[in-house]
Parts: C-alpha cells; sequence; structure tokens
C-alpha cells in the first residue's frame, strides 16, 4: 500500500471553518469539500508546507493567519487508491479573510459551523483530521 504524507489546515474565522470545493483538475477526491491541503514535500516539514499550501491555494500571506493548533498526524486508508493517508492537521485563525483568493485546485468555498462539517461530502477522514487539530493545542 502507498503512503503519502500530506497537511490538511483548517483556516477559522470568528467560529466559522472554510471549506474548499475540490476542482475536476485535482489528482483525487473531485468535487469533494476538503480544508487547504496539499503533500508534504521531502525535506519541509508539516508546518512549513501548511503556511507554503494556505499562500498557494487561498492567496493568504503568513501574516494574515495566526497557527492556534497542530494536531496528531490522522492515518486514513483509501482501500479504491490502494493508499494510506497521513493527515497532519493544523488550526489556524485567519486575520483578514477579505483577502482570500481561492485558485485552480478550488471551485467553491463557503465558512460553516465545524459541527456541519459532517453534512458535507468530504475528503476521507476531514471529521477526524478537525477532531485532532481541533482538540489539541500547538
Amino acid at each position: 500500500m502507498d503512503e503519502k504524507r500530506v497537511v490538511t489546515c483548517f483556516l477559522e474565522n470568528e467560529d466559522r471553518v472554510l471549506l474548499l470545493r475540490r476542482s475536476q483538475r485535482v489528482g483525487t477526491y473531485r468535487g469533494r469539500w476538503a480544508g487547504v491541503s496539499g503533500f508534504v514535500e521531502e525535506g519541509v516539514s508539516p508546518e512549513q508546507q501548511a503556511v507554503q499550501e494556505i499562500r498557494e491555494e487561498v492567496g493568504l500571506e503568513p501574516a494574515d493567519v495566526r497557527l492556534v493548533a497542530s494536531g496528531k498526524p490522522v492515518e486514513v486508508v483509501d482501500m479504491q487508491l490502494n493508499r494510506k493517508w497521513i493527515v497532519h492537521p493544523f488550526l489556524f485563525e485567519v486575520r483578514r479573510p477579505e483577502q482570500l483568493q481561492i485558485d485552480w485546485e478550488h471551485t467553491e468555498v463557503k465558512w460553516i459551523d465545524p459541527r456541519e462539517i459532517r453534512e458535507h461530502e468530504t475528503v476521507p477522514g476531514l471529521d477526524r483530521a478537525w477532531e485532532s487539530a481541533h482538540g489539541h493545542g500547538a
């Protein structure tokens, strides 16, 4: 089974969390809701990767966000892909949500009550990643 390390960043503003709908141009889970996410590149820490993904996917700079928590990694097995995802979850506070600009990886965004995550068709394990990030301080 293939194993991949990824980050998932939950962006929070005024008790709402940002979900992004994955576009048809991404490699996996097209049309599903997710946090800001990406593969952890060789030689880069998960926290550094998280900041880079936030910059690339939603156009926010480090000054626009504040790391609130980093959760324990969550293992998510996808038998269809024959892949085990090691998800490093992070929770960031967004200081300037009006600066948000999505890239080609997403088609839609919405701010929701975090309790509504399970009501959306999400990437596998998103609810568990949220619980890890939200329940553990950095």
